[in-house]
């Protein structure tokens, strides 16, 4: 069974650098891991001229670009969060999609801060993280009845993901 985890914090909380080292983490131990990306402003582009980028100006629907060492999907279209889990968990190929940002999605969260300000994050959710991680010196403003995590451990953090892992919770 596929584990979804997201990671929902404000700009510069350390998404991106906590989900790089737990996919080295995890791909160091074997497991194949999926990261799904919110772009909520659409800044993400093909890069200009290529093949595939000519094919989406020409109109098409979704192109795929494959090699040996890795595969590109892109969609014309609005598909959704759950859609991508869909996809990712259809064939089994990954035992963990870890997934930056979404705070309106209904997976679970780790909720990620490193100030009082950004602590924030957790009034946006529509729901209470399953975790927060933050640095050491910042638990007191986690809730005292949510498992707080050293966003400085990568260790702990894992450690966490795995126990959900081996309890089949999605």
């Amino acid at each position: 069974m596929t584990t979804v985890i997201g990671f929902a914090g404000f700009s510069n909380s350390g998404k991106t650098t906590l989900i790089a080292a737990l996919v080295n983490h995890f791909a160091q131990r074997g497991l194949r891991t999926a990261v799904i990306k919110h772009d909520a402003h659409g800044h993400y582009k093909e890069a200009a001229g290529t093949d595939s980028a000519l094919y989406r100006e020409a109109g098409a629907s979704a192109t795929a670009v494959l090699s040996p060492e890795s595969s590109v999907l892109y969609y014309r279209g609005s598909g959704t969060l759950e859609q991508m889990i869909g996809l990712f968990a259809a064939g089994r190929s990954f035992e963990l999609i870890l997934i930056e940002g979404f705070k309106s999605g209904t997976h679970d969260k780790i909720a990620l801060f490193r100030n009082e300000e950004q602590a924030d994050i957790m009034k946006l959710l529509p729901e209470a993280p399953a975790a927060c991680a933050a640095p050491s010196d910042m638990r007191k403003l986690a809730p005292a009845a949510i498992p707080f995590l050293d966003l400085n451990d990568i260790g702990a953090v894992a450690a966490w993901i795995e126990e959900r892992m081996n309890n089949n919770c999605v």
